[in-house]
């Protein structure tokens, strides 16, 4: 659809681009990305024709660009540049509609029910019909947006070039605009050809991305192999992390921002951020702490400072368990947005803790543990599921920072210790009369401070997988034992 070859340009006296070389095939996605003063303005003013390459060539359905009159490129090419402006009064509807010049033999004057049709779809298509009789300096910076977005889709072009196209729109938009963009080039074979700053913006979209640096390319792939961690440090200079999206497969840059004081601070966890009450423990962290949890508010990954672990009877209904414990937090004051919450049927003052220290690095564990519906779970299927709170509830904090690799391994080498636990204890599963390896409802967390020693691994032979075994082996066992000792009494 559009083949780039060999380029060298920019402006007089000035090139910018050194060259440059790129194909986009039909229905693609293109997202063209790099810092400032890489090229990215001046390759999109070449494709679009406003610019004239020193050398190589452009060549728009193989035919080179130069060689399209203005009403001809228009049919084939929409422009969308950052900022676009009108020096007349024009209303929406009268706006969009002069992105119909191009088809049309006259002034207007061959105006159809099908250019009526485009203009009013492509209105409600950008979320703007419901102002179309409204002057477009009146608008919003956003509006506007979305006005001349419409006015570039009436033309009904095969290929849309778009500079900064989520300028001035709020998410809401940000998300339908790139949707329908999206769906256009699957549906309908439109070639969209974009520039983007937001690096995750464009990742989540387009089919290939564009990295420019210095005026040269630097990768022209799939987004996961271009939004490489080392190569975006590279190229934009500064400190980020890759992440995977959290529901799809694709790839996010996290900025990382200057530790400020505070950041640094020798605090650690320890039991004097621990509070027992008799419903409930509680350990505040001065900080908020990198988490991994199985919680009934606050699983899976993210930032608390505030863990509980609330002791209900065995016959609590848990229907809506985690809208229960939200309301329970709140009630006492809690914010369960920064709160990981577990429950237990355990008494609470069985509970065991401490604080484990070797090579610079300690891990706090807290244990409550009971073993009325201890299971096999080899032999899980001889069970009948029924929803229960919690029995053995496990929380490790580490005073270090951990990697994503150690954040599990912490969960395996937790949960191999607590399996040793029941062995040695001779807990039995009392449906098999087998050993049990835990309770049908356990948790456990995992929370690093994330700051002092790096931690990159946590099986059971490195130095955090020795504190995790001892400590989650020793605090189970005499959780444990305090509860059998309370049941004897």
């Amino acid at each position: 659809m559009l083949s780039v070859q060999s380029v060298t340009g920019g402006y007089p006296g000035h090139d910018v681009l050194d060259d440059i070389s790129f194909d986009v095939e039909r229905g693609e996605l293109l997202g063209i990305v790099g810092p400032n003063g890489s090229g990215k303005t001046t390759i999109f003013k070449m494709v679009s024709g406003i610019l004239k390459a020193k050398s190589g060539s452009i060549l728009l359905k193989e035919k080179p660009i130069a060689s399209y009159s203005a009403k001809q490129l228009a049919r084939v090419l929409a422009v969308l540049p950052q900022h676009a402006e009108q020096a007349f009064p024009y209303t929406v509807k009268e706006t969009v509609s002069l992105g119909r010049y191009a088809h049309q033999s006259g002034w207007f004057q061959s105006w159809s029910e099908h250019d009526e049709a485009v203009v009013q779809r492509t209105m409600a298509q950008t979320g703007i019909s419901a102002f179309q009789d409204h002057y477009v300096n009146e608008l919003s910076g956003g509006e506007r947006q979305r006005v001349f977005l419409a006015q570039a889709l009436a033309q009904e072009p095969e290929i849309l070039l778009l500079d900064e196209p989520t300028n001035h729109l709020d998410l809401s938009y940000q998300k339908e605009l790139l949707d329908l963009l999206k769906r256009w080039t699957r549906e309908q074979g439109l070639t969209v050809i974009s520039i983007f700053h937001d690096l995750n913006l464009a990742g989540l979209y387009c089919d290939r991305l564009l990295l420019l640096e210095n005026g040269k390319i630097n990768l022209h792939n799939k987004p996961n192999d271009v939004l490489n961690e080392e190569r975006i440090q590279s190229v934009y200079r500064t400190k980020i992390e890759k992440h995977p999206h959290p529901t799809v497969p694709k790839p996010q840059m996290l900025l990382l921002p200057e530790k400020q004081a505070e950041d640094l601070s020798d605090l650690h966890i320890t039991e004097k951020c621990l509070t027992h009450q008799k419903d409930m423990i509680t350990l505040n962290a001065p900080f908020p702490l990198r988490t991994m949890s199985s919680g009934v508010v606050g699983s899976g990954t993210g930032w608390y400072r505030t863990f509980v672990n609330r002791h209900v009877d065995k016959t609590y209904n848990c229907a809506d368990h985690k809208g229960e414990m939200t309301r329970f937090l709140e009630g006492h004051g809690i914010d369960p947005t920064e709160t990981v919450g577990m429950m237990t049927a355990v008494r609470l003052e069985d509970v065991a803790y401490r604080l484990i220290e070797d090579d610079g690095v300690s891990v706090f564990v807290v244990v409550t543990a009971g073993v009325g519906n201890a299971v096999d779970a080899s032999k899980s299927r001889e069970h009948v599921y029924e929803p229960l709170p919690g029995t053995i509830n496990t929380w490790v904090f580490v005073n270090g920072t951990l990697t994503d690799e150690a954040f599990i391994q912490s969960i395996m080498t937790a949960t191999e210790a607590k399996v040793k636990v029941m062995h040695d204890q001779q807990v039995k599963d009392a449906v098999t009369g087998t050993t049990a390896t835990g309770t049908s409802t356990d948790s456990i967390l995992i929370a690093a401070t994330q700051r002092g020693k790096h931690q990159a691994y946590a099986g059971t032979i490195t130095t955090l997988g020795k504190l995790i075994s001892e400590g989650v082996y020793a605090c189970t066992t005499e959780a444990l034992e305090n509860y059998r000792m309370r049941l004897s009494q």
